[in-house]
């Protein structure tokens, strides 16, 4: 198969997540909608990124709200038709946006006719469609593996009388992807979208596609005795090691074939996210070459630490380990609490985002930004009996969902719904607003000069003025425990980018060959950031002292 041409445009390009339930109500029901999205698509592309990535919409018993897909090709009625999504990809190319959708491919609704026909029989033209097992002898599940929800990753089926392979909910069977029928089945949902003009996917747990045919325990890997992020204690599922349950080399050979569709396609490209033991090794592995992912993100940047140390080791690590890979950083999404309660405390909290976020627009690679993120919105707290989410409704209080970080979008701090719904009388949104939002509203930032969103705007123009920033390599400095510094070079281009991230002022010497080839340099200002902009830092016999969360970069 030919590969029509690509323009790359995703190659360090900024990508805005909306999850459609949470973002506009165009007609009052309490739940967002296409129709809500298209509306609000000028607001997106004021704000400088280059594309959007939608949460499912897909027709779906929402027992997991769109991630147990029942009809990989049409649109959920709530969400409205398939019409509606071809006017919000029209609207969007000519506002210059690019148009990714979810796709979640390692496992489908308990209500799709597939698993329903599978489930019925184990002579039916589906019954290998999904991962069957026998029961062991003393009739419990085939092997040890875990589902993230909690629990056995197996579920026993009366109509069967075999167990069936679940990695999140009961209601969310994994696909057989060992049977080429699945694989083409699979394909062909892809290439259907496709055609109505999508430019890529953002790939749900890409590396879980595959698992062990010969149903291999997963070693212990043992209780923590300290939270991580990739070891949660109140979660049995960090205790094993995902050798045989996910990331199995099959996956690879699959992918290939995926991306050989998509490449198709003019312009397109995918985004994994990797779940796995080794987040970024994993990254590195999936995005080398041309023939697998064109970028993806795992989650050493969505948990707790965000200090320079912290930092520096994410970065020092992925540049080592995938020096030819393309990463995509993101801060928060749809799954984990927000980044302005995760990383700050009110008082520190503007001037680390807009740092934090100057980090995040000048590493090498292309940015996720989830909705609501450029207003700094920080995680809404849920009372228990508001639960949507299954993951917080069965792990409650130790683990709170992710209800917090999915409420609706503040559009209008005044409205009662924040603006949520354009309805004259809107219905009770389905998870509550937030009213520590309403402050935060967008509207109210927009008539703000020095707003966190006018910053976002200008930090997201500024940055395209600079190749080195969007497409350069990146060398980084020495680990400091407070200061973050790595230049950027692309074609002769040269930016030294250096961070505090602290909230105190703080001493830092440059290396002595980075100081003297950025002796001559000038400070770059532009960028919105108050440090960069009124010389927050002062240079005395080669020793910089740089301000309280100081973002300076200097050009060569």
């Amino acid at each position: 198969m030919s590969k029509a041409p690509n323009n790359n445009w995703w190659r360090g390009g900024v990508i805005y997540q909306i999850y459609p339930r949470s973002f506009a109500d165009s007609n009052g029901d309490g739940v967002g909608d296409l129709r809500g999205i298209t509306a609000k698509l000028d607001y997106v592309a004021a704000l400088g990124v280059d594309g959007i990535w939608l949460s499912p919409f897909f027709k779906s018993p929402q027992k997991d709200y769109g991630y147990d897909v029942s009809d990989y090709c049409d649109v959920d009625p709530m969400f409205g038709t398939l019409d509606d999504f071809r006017a919000l990809v029209d609207k969007a190319h000519r506002l210059g946006l690019k148009v990714m959708i979810d796709q979640v491919l390692s496992h489908c609704s308990d209500q799709h006719p597939w698993f329903v026909e599978s489930r019925s029989s184990h002579t039916n033209s589906k019954a290998d469609w999904f991962i069957w097992a026998d029961a062991k002898e003393d009739g419990t599940p085939p092997n040890n593996w875990l589902s993230i929800f909690g629990g056995s990753a197996w579920q026993w089926d009366t109509r069967r009388q075999q167990y069936y392979m679940h990695n999140f909910l009961t209601s969310q069977p994994d696909l057989n992807f060992h049977n080429p029928e699945v694989q083409q089945a699979i394909l062909d949902s892809v290439k259907f979208w496709l055609d109505i003009g999508v430019d890529g996917y953002r790939l749900d747990t890409a590396n879980f596609y595959f698992h062990d045919q010969q149903l291999r325990d997963n070693p212990a890997r043992g209780r923590p005795q300290v939270e991580d992020p990739a070891v949660a204690a109140s979660n049995p599922y960090g205790w094993q090691r995902h050798v045989y349950d996910k990331s199995r080399p099959e996956n690879l050979v699959f992918l290939r074939r995926l991306r050989a569709l998509v490449d198709q396609y003019p312009h397109t490209t995918m985004v994994g996210e990797i779940g796995d033991d080794d987040g970024l090794a994993r990254v590195a592995e999936y995005t080398s070459g041309n023939e697998l992912l064109h970028m993806a993100y795992c989650f050493d940047l969505l948990g707790t630490q965000h200090h320079a140390e912290h930092f520096h080791h994410v970065i020092s690590r992925f540049e080592a380990v995938a020096p030819n890979g393309w990463p995509c950083w993101a801060y928060s999404n749809h799954d984990v609490v927000r980044v302005a309660s995760r990383w700050s405390s009110a008082v520190q909290q503007p001037a680390m985002l807009r740092t934090m976020a100057a980090v995040q627009m000048s590493l090498r690679g292309s940015v996720c930004l989830y909705q609501g993120e450029e207003l700094g919105l920080p995680e809404v707290d849920i009372a228990y009996e508001d639960l949507r989410d299954p993951l917080g409704i069965t792990m409650w209080p130790e683990v709170k969902g992710r209800d917090g970080c999915r409420t609706p979008m503040a559009w209008d701090g005044a409205a009662a719904d924040l603006g949520f719904s354009s309805s004259a009388n809107p219905a009770k949104p389905w998870l509550p607003v937030g009213e520590s939002h309403r402050a935060l509203a967008a509207n109210a930032q927009q008539a703000q000069a020095d707003s966190l969103l006018h910053y976002y705007q200008q930090l997201l123009r500024w940055r395209k003025q600079y190749p080195a920033l969007t497409s350069g390599t990146l060398q980084v400095l020495p680990a400091h425990p407070q200061v973050l510094a790595y230049v950027r070079e692309h074609e002769g281009q040269r930016v030294l980018c250096v961070f505090n991230l602290s909230p105190e002022a703080v001493r830092w010497t440059p290396p002595a060959d980075v100081a003297a080839a950025f002796a001559q340099g000038q400070w770059i200002t532009g960028s919105g950031l108050p440090e960069a902009d009124a010389g927050a830092v002062q240079v005395d016999g080669g020793v910089w002292t740089l301000a309280p969360w100081a973002g300076v970069f200097r050009r060569g």
